[in-house]
């Protein structure tokens, strides 16, 4: 299939002489192209709709606030990353005490950037009650002041079972001799109610340096708090830190369709399976949509064994994030312009008009699956019959109430 930069999209005149061919239409005609044009708008708006949740996606990671988390604690026992009940680790006065991050971390960071969680989200740390799970709201300990420390990548990496506060300073990462702080910013949270956000956070240097060549985060209480008190330190997971000019080569969260195809998970700049998508074709987020709505099978081929299964799923899950554009796509069932196919701009099928009716693929009946199903495959098989709609022409059309200038010839056939 052609890239999109390789489409001639031939477009027929609807700024001049539109208003004469609808005057000479017949007047069943001119009646039924602004219906036909609301029914569009109508499929328009469900897309639109579910593509504005999943851009507002990330936006809402990021400005996840502490009432947010406080509010969650309160609905039960916290849950935590890989399912398993935080150990108990008695203290002097009885106290099972735990910090623990409420917030998973990316694969990776870059020097100079912000440190944030996995997808941009915000860094959230809470007090555990060990005992139960739950989030200590109350008592002097829910109001402590934490240090933040960078640990070495392996610290406790076979196991997540207690260790003294000697043994987690012990693998605490200092900076390079003749370097600056390792890590800067705010290197202190205070809890409010149990629930701790960290700030504004930097990394000087790369973690290429260290055993592991990997870093985590750990918090711990500051001298002052909790006396007489184990409280036992927090990690996260372990995360490379890269030198910032490595941030050329970041993914985007979520791709946009002009973004170059290696921007998506588990495909590499100029590496292999970067270079097998571009020797197809395939030099886009939007090229490599496409060929995935309607050949699968055929991209799967074009990667090849060197993408497992595994990485298949994760490059194709972060495909599916891509913000899209407002145009949709409709093949009409042979001498009919009642029901037909609407794809949206991936050509991702999105639902069905039936007699002069949007329905969404949800929506549908078992047998109207069935004829859906029919005409996106006649659908892949003739693309050059599809009808391409702009939603600026369209939603035109279906505020024009008498019908004139709602012509044919506002829409444009797409040539591949």
């Amino acid at each position: 299939m052609e890239s999109s930069r390789g489409r001639r999209v031939e477009k027929r005149g609807y700024e001049q002489g539109v208003d004469d061919e609808a005057d000479n239409l017949p007047e069943s005609k001119k009646a039924k192209l602004p219906a036909l044009a609301s029914v569009i708008v109508e499929a328009l708006k469900v897309d639109s709709l579910q593509r504005l949740c999943s851009s507002l996606e990330p936006l809402f990671r990021r400005i996840v606030s502490e009432e947010v988390e406080r509010a969650l604690t309160r609905l039960g026992p916290a849950k935590l990353a890989g399912g398993s009940s935080p150990p108990k680790l008695p203290g002097p006065n009885g106290n099972n005490l735990q910090l623990h991050f409420r917030t998973r971390m990316p694969p990776h960071l870059f020097t100079g950037g912000k440190v944030e969680g996995e997808r941009g989200a915000t860094i959230h740390v809470v007090l555990l009650d060990a005992s139960t799970g739950t989030v200590m709201q109350t008592g002097p300990e829910s109001a402590a002041k934490l240090n933040v420390v960078v640990l070495e990548g392996d610290f406790n990496d076979e196991a997540d079972e207690g260790w003294t506060a000697e043994h987690f300073e012990s693998h605490e990462v200092k900076e390079r001799e003749g370097k600056r702080p390792l890590l800067t910013g705010d290197l202190q949270v205070s809890l409010k109610e149990g629930v701790g956000t960290l700030g504004d956070l930097t990394f000087t240097d790369n973690s290429s340096w260290i055993r592991s060549r990997k870093f985590r985060l750990g918090v711990k209480v500051s001298p002052g708090y909790c006396e007489g008190i184990r409280v036992r330190e927090a990690k996260t997971e372990a995360f490379a830190v890269k030198d910032h000019r490595g941030e050329l080569y970041k993914k985007h969260y979520p791709p946009a369709l002009q973004d170059e195809v290696w921007r998506l998970d588990r495909i590499a700049k100029d590496g292999a399976l970067h270079k097998k998508l571009v020797m197809a074709n395939n030099t886009t987020v939007e090229d490599f949509l496409r060929v995935l709505f309607r050949d699968s099978q055929n991209l799967r081929n074009i990667l090849g064994s060197g993408m497992s299964n595994r990485m298949w799923e994760n490059t194709v899950e972060h495909a599916k994030t891509c913000i899209l554009g407002g145009k949709l796509y409709v093949y009409y069932a042979a001498g009919t312009r009642s029901t037909g196919v609407v794809f949206n701009d991936v050509y991702e099928p999105r639902g069905l008009i039936s007699d002069g009716q949007f329905l969404s693929l949800d929506s549908l009946d078992h047998n109207q699956k069935i004829s859906v199903d029919s005409l996106v495959k006649r659908a892949y098989e003739n693309w050059h019959q599809v009808v391409e709609y702009d939603g600026k022409v369209l939603n035109a059309l279906a505020s024009n109430k008498g019908g004139k200038g709602a012509s044919a010839a506002t829409h444009s056939r797409q040539q591949l």
